[in-house]
C-alpha cells in the first residue's frame, strides 16, 4: 500500500485528486471539486506539466463510470490508498489488487437504486403490455389501415422473480408488491428477514415466475448466471427484463430463444457489447431496447454528487465512508 509523502505540496495545499476515466467521460460537479482539491486529470486540456510528478503522490483515484482499474493502473500511481467508484457496480475494479495494495473501495451504493428499480419496472410494463411496439404501430399509421392491434399481458398478479435481491432489487420488489404481484428471489444467500421465497438456484426460480428480472452484480460467479437452461424454464410465456450488466445473461442464447419464440419476451438496457446491439432484437416488437440509461436522471446525480463529496471529505478527515466495499 502507498502513502508516500507529496514533497510537492505544502500541508495548506488542497488535496490531490486523481481522474480516472475514459477520454469521453465527464464529470458535471467537476468544477465544485476543483474548488476544494489539486485535481489531476490525465486528459487536461491542455496537459498539466505536474501531472507525471504529482499523480504519482495523489492518495484517492476517483473513477469515472465504468473505467477499468486494472493492476497496472495501480502501478502507475503507487500511492493511491483510496478508488472512489461513481458506478453502481464494480466489476470493472481489479478488486484482487486493491485487497493486496490494501486499498479501500467504495461504490455508488445506493445513489442510483431508486432510479434503476422505476427503470425495471417501466420495462417490464412495456414488453408485456407491448407500449413501444404500439406507440410504433401508431406513428407508422398502421391504426387506420389494420384496426386491430396484437393485445399485450396484465401486469398485475405476475408471479416476479429477482436475481440479487440487494439494494436495487429490494425496491424493484416492493414496487411489484404494489402490483399485487407475488415475489420470489436468489441471491447469494437468504435474507433473513425477507417474507419473499426464497430459491437457491437460478433455474428453480424461472421455472416458478413469469417475469425474470436480473439486477445483480456482474461477478466471476454471476458471469452468465443465466443461460440457456434457466431461459427454457422460464418458459414461452416468461420475459426477461435486464438492468444490470451485459453478460450476466448468455445473450447469443437469448437472442436464439426470442428469435424462435421460445421466450415471451425481454426488456434490455444493458447489453454484452456495449453500444453494440445484436441485430435480430432490432426487429421484434416483444423486445425493448435501452441503451443504460437506466440510472441516468438530475435525481440520481444529485445523489452521487452527494455522496462523493461526502466521502472525499470523510477519506481526508479519517472518518468512516459510505458504501465501502468489503474485500476480504
Amino acid at each position: 500500500m502507498a502513502g508516500a509523502a507529496n514533497q510537492h505540496q505544502t500541508p495548506e495545499s488542497p488535496p490531490l485528486l486523481l481522474l480516472h476515466r475514459f477520454p469521453s467521460f465527464n464529470l458535471y460537479f467537476l468544477p465544485f471539486l476543483q474548488t476544494k482539491y489539486t485535481v489531476l486529470d490525465p486528459f487536461a486540456d491542455p496537459p498539466d506539466p505536474s501531472f507525471p510528478t504529482l499523480s504519482k503522490s495523489a492518495r484517492v483515484m476517483l473513477c469515472f463510470g465504468p473505467t477499468p482499474v486494472t493492476s497496472e493502473d495501480l502501478d502507475r500511481y503507487p500511492s493511491v490508498e483510496y478508488v472512489l467508484g461513481t458506478s453502481a457496480g464494480i466489476n470493472n475494479f481489479d478488486l484482487a489488487a486493491c485487497r493486496r495494495r490494501g486499498i479501500r473501495v467504495t461504490s455508488a451504493g445506493d445513489a442510483y437504486s431508486d432510479d434503476v428499480a422505476d427503470y425495471a419496472v417501466g420495462l417490464t410494463i412495456d414488453v408485456l403490455r407491448r407500449v413501444s411496439a404500439a406507440d410504433r404501430f401508431v406513428r407508422a399509421g398502421s391504426w387506420p389501415v389494420q384496426n386491430e392491434y396484437t393485445l399485450g399481458s396484465k401486469v398485475s398478479g405476475k408471479r416476479v422473480g429477482i436475481v440479487g435481491l440487494g439494494s436495487i432489487g429490494s425496491r424493484v420488489a416492493k414496487r411489484f408488491e404494489a402490483f399485487g404481484c407475488s415475489i420470489a428471489y436468489n441471491s447469494r444467500k437468504q435474507k433473513p428477514h425477507v417474507t419473499y421465497t426464497y430459491h437457491a438456484n437460478v433455474k428453480d426460480l424461472a421455472s416458478d415466475v413469469d417475469v425474470l428480472i436480473v439486477c445483480c452484480a456482474l461477478t466471476n460467479e454471476t458471469h452468465r448466471i443465466i443461460n440457456k437452461d434457466v431461459m427454457t424454464a422460464l418458459g414461452k410465456m416468461g420475459v426477461i427484463v435486464n438492468v444490470g450488466r451485459g453478460a450476466l445473461i448468455d445473450e447469443k442464447e437469448l437472442v436464439e430463444l426470442l428469435v424462435r419464440g421460445e421466450i415471451g419476451g425481454a426488456g434490455l438496457d444493458v447489453f454484452e457489447n456495449e453500444p453494440h446491439v445484436p441485430e435480430p432484437l432490432l426487429t421484434l416488437d416483444n423486445v425493448v431496447l435501452s441503451p443504460h440509461k437506466a440510472v441516468l436522471t438530475p435525481d440520481s446525480f444529485a445523489a452521487l454528487e452527494e455522496l462523493v463529496r461526502s466521502n472525499l471529505e470523510a477519506f481526508f478527515s479519517n472518518q468512516p465512508l459510505r458504501a465501502e466495499v468489503e474485500l476480504n
